[in-house]
């Protein structure tokens, strides 16, 4: 039964173009080209933790001294004081939308009478509650240090590779004589590479800096692994590359704007930050759609037989443009708020609400009124 499902999975019909067999694209030695290899799509996940070794050594090593060197503080918000009772309170909403800063209304009320405090002394607790599960500074320039490092070797090393190759300059060669397209040993690292990363952000995204696009970005990571996934096992790599090169160029302004804002250095953020929408618009809202999409959705169709997982591979780009459009939002949103402020405020296209529960925790003072119970 499990070999009738592996085979109606894997149907030819599903997966390949029309007359071609697993067989013709198999890698071997009597091929006259060499074929992407569906096995080695389990090299990225060993690979994702030498990555998160490498990471956790130049955060440690490397980006914290730097940090610190430039004022960074790796201090923690002040503890709440232990309360029992708010502290269950605490966990038992950890369903709450995480941009949520307080609990309702009647549950302050009812929290305060039981433990005999007023409402603003729960309210304060549980402010200081929420700051205490809060990275510190340094470890988020740490994390951001470390992606705009990435996404500058990968743009360069793939802008590198790929700028003999045909395809980068005329798409249509993405589709022309396929599936039969040779794989070089560069453009294999390329994607190896590229896979580990995605697959070392979906690992330590539970972990790192939890932000205001915690799912949309989750969606973003296991879209990518399965555009690339489909893609090698399509022998699709040709627009995947091309896809690859397009998305890191923005990111690496954008992980620089973020760090460049925990580093303090205002003017630089503002600047790095313009360049990030600008060139932001132009890839993602502009090349990205205008031609990448409309390579793989008209002039594909004129120039190769479509078959069923080409469809899927397209609906997988259609939905990272989707999510491009909803990031493009809240890009604009913080353009808009720096416009009126004259700097950058907060987190950069996903906001953690740090500000602002930063600043409710400098203007009041915690009361010691805590322990208390309530009298009988």
């Amino acid at each position: 039964m499990l070999r009738a499902l592996l085979d109606k999975f894997w149907d030819e019909d599903l997966w390949l173009p029309p007359n071609t067999t697993w067989e013709d694209i198999t890698p071997g030695p009597d091929k006259a080209v060499v074929y992407s290899d569906y096995r080695h799509l389990l090299y990225p996940i060993p690979l994702a933790l030498v990555l998160l070794v490498i990471r956790h050594a130049l955060e440690k090593y490397w980006y914290a001294p730097f940090g610190k060197s430039l004022g960074i503080k790796n201090t923690r918000s002040k503890r709440a004081p232990s309360n029992p009772t708010l502290e269950e309170a605490y966990i038992n909403c950890s369903k709450i939308k995480h941009k949520q800063l307080f609990l309702s209304k009647d549950k302050i009320c009812a929290l305060a009478k039981q433990l005999d405090l007023s409402e603003r002394q729960v309210e304060r607790w549980w402010r200081l509650r929420r700051s205490q599960d809060k990275p510190s500074t340094l470890v988020k320039f740490c994390e951001n240090a470390w992606r705009c490092n990435f996404y500058i070797f990968n743009f360069s090393y793939g802008f590198f590779i790929l700028w003999d190759k045909e395809w980068l300059w005329d798409i249509d060669q993405c589709y022309i004589g396929y599936p039969h397209q040779g794989l070089t040993s560069d453009v294999w690292w390329y994607y190896m590479i590229s896979a580990a990363f995605y697959w070392s952000l979906t690992l330590s995204q539970f972990s790192d800096v939890r932000r205001k696009d915690f799912w949309q970005m989750f969606v973003h990571h296991l879209a990518t692994i399965a555009l690339l996934s489909f893609s090698w096992v399509c022998n699709l790599y040709r627009i995947g590359t091309l896809v690859l090169l397009l998305h890191d160029c923005a990111e690496i302004f954008l992980e620089a704007a973020k760090a460049s804002k925990y580093a303090n250095y205002q003017k630089l953020c503002d600047a790095i930050f313009a360049v990030f929408t600008i060139l932001w618009i132009v890839t993602r809202l502009g090349i990205y759609p205008f031609y990448i999409i409309w390579s793989t959705s008209i002039r594909a169709p004129m120039l190769l037989p479509m078959f069923a997982a080409y469809y899927f591979f397209n609906a997988l780009l259609c939905l990272l443009l989707v999510l491009h459009m909803v990031w493009t939002w809240l890009i604009l949103q913080v353009a808009y708020k720096a416009i009126n402020a004259g700097k950058i405020e907060g987190d950069i296209r996903s906001s953690s609400s740090d500000v602002s529960d930063s600043s409710h925790q400098s203007n009041h003072s915690t009361p010691n009124r805590y322990n208390s119970k309530k009298s009988t």
